[in-house]
């Protein structure tokens, strides 16, 4: 099996620092070009697979992390010599929006700082060093693959060559047209969600808990059960009106009332580091009421029976009916967001739970009985979808999964085009290791020569 040489973070920030509590001898234990590996880059690296429960043992673990090094300084020294420069623009943007994930994970910056026994200045500045190798890796690799293209010819010999039973199972897809009804007179649930919030806004600020209200009434699952934390964001991961309120807040501070797309919040500023906020918030949502609830199932009843009548096409109908703007000039047709599939289809995966709980049983050309279900934002909708084509799940083929199929032959080819490259690339680089590894298995036998 060819071996995946495309160079990236193996535990993405985790490969860069020893371990927390870790002392490891700062010793070169290899030279590629003008670029040298140290033991410690090794090590930390050995010991945090570890505490990922990586089943390898240690010494061939510590081997093929090794190799990766070794592969990563090629195309690093590659690199210097073609003069190869990234964006310093796109790394540290790419460095804060990471940062901002491990310190949401590690639950504040002092536990991350607490985890790496390094400050947030030294984790910055090692993952900055890290993210720039990276993308210049990445940019050498691509002046490598430049121009690699597959013909419709070598897909076919690349499916052909593959054994039957080890061809990719791909999921069932579909392609739906859907159209969703938003009840009149939401005003009164907005109300009336408002009013709840000034209420537990007033409770706030007469002493009780922000967090332990979050907790209790947020109707936000991922930050709720952490008291509404959402942890540190640069203000494009907000939607524009809550970064807008986070930004103007002092620490502490209760916001106003916000609207968003995903409904209203209160939010409290709990701190500011450079340009990222950590705050909480208590986010509710409007419901449908009883009556409301009633007039989108009768509606869509009648819609349904215009199409179901041939008195409407479903195109039509959702061009004149439906509240989805992202499928109305679709004429209701839903669109995969995955790249790699073909715009209409639709994998199971990529649908809400009400949806997929519906198709499973739809046969072709029906329409669905009005259900409830979520839309993008969160918010609860109405719909009714109609079931337009259909390819059970299957072994890749060439007729249903061209593309997959010429990604992956194309995928294919670059690697073949790497190893060359760095088989040819070992030989013209002076290359020193230490004794230590003499004993690995290499996937490529020309290390030491």
């Amino acid at each position: 099996m060819k071996r995946n040489i495309i160079i990236v973070c193996l535990m993405a920030i985790f490969a860069l620092y020893e371990a927390a509590g870790q002392q490891v001898v700062e010793s070169v234990v290899a030279v590629v070009g003008n670029e040298v590996i140290y033991l410690s880059e090794i090590e930390g690296q050995v010991v945090q697979l570890k505490a990922e429960r990586d089943p390898t043992p240690v010494e061939q673990l510590r081997c093929r992390i090794f190799e990766d090094q070794l592969i990563q300084k090629l195309f690093l020294d590659q690199a210097r010599i073609d003069s190869i420069e990234v964006s310093p623009e796109n790394v540290e943007s790419d460095l804060n929006s990471r940062l901002s994930d491990y310190i949401r994970r590690a639950g504040s910056e002092q536990a991350l700082e607490s985890y790496f026994n390094k400050s947030m200045t030294e984790i910055r500045k090692d993952l900055r060093e890290m993210l720039t190798n990276q993308y210049i890796v990445q940019e050498t690799q691509g002046t490598i693959a430049q121009g690699i293209t597959v013909t419709p010819e070598e897909v076919k010999k690349f499916h052909n060559s593959v054994p039957a039973d080890s061809l990719p199972l791909m999921p069932r897809k579909v392609q739906l047209s859907i159209i969703t009804i938003e009840p009149p007179d939401m005003e009164a649930s907005k109300a009336e969600v408002r009013q709840r919030l000034l209420d537990l806004r007033s409770r706030i600020i007469n002493g009780e808990s922000f967090s332990t209200l979050a907790i209790l009434y947020s109707e936000d699952p991922g930050s709720a059960p952490r008291g509404g934390e959402l942890g540190y964001n640069m203000r494009g991961e907000l939607a524009k009106p809550y970064a807008e309120a986070a930004w103007s807040l002092k620490q502490g501070v209760v916001s106003k009332i916000v609207e968003t797309e995903f409904g209203f919040h209160i939010i409290q500023l709990i701190d500011r580091k450079g340009d990222m906020v950590n705050s909480r918030h208590i986010l509710m949502k409007p419901r449908l009421t009883a009556d409301q609830t009633e007039w989108a199932i009768l509606k869509l009843d009648s819609i349904a029976y215009l199409v179901r009548s041939d008195s409407l096409t479903f195109s039509r109908a959702a061009m004149r009916y439906s509240a989805d703007r992202t499928t109305i000039a679709n004429g209701g047709k839903m669109v995969s967001e995955n790249p790699s599939e073909r715009v209409n289809w639709l994998t199971l995966d990529e649908l809400s739970r009400e949806i997929n709980l519906v198709v499973r049983d739809m046969k072709l050309g029906e329409i669905s009985e009005p259900f409830r279900t979520t839309d993008s934002k969160g918010n609860s909708v109405y719909c009714i979808i109609r079931l337009d084509d259909e390819i059970p799940a299957h072994r890749a083929n060439l007729k249903d999964d061209y593309n997959y199929l010429a990604e992956l032959a194309l995928r294919d080819k670059q690697a073949n085009k790497y190893e060359e490259w760095i088989i040819d690339k070992i030989k013209r680089t002076y290359i020193r290791i230490s004794d230590d590894f003499r004993g690995c298995k290499f996937h490529y036998s020309g290390w030491f020569e």
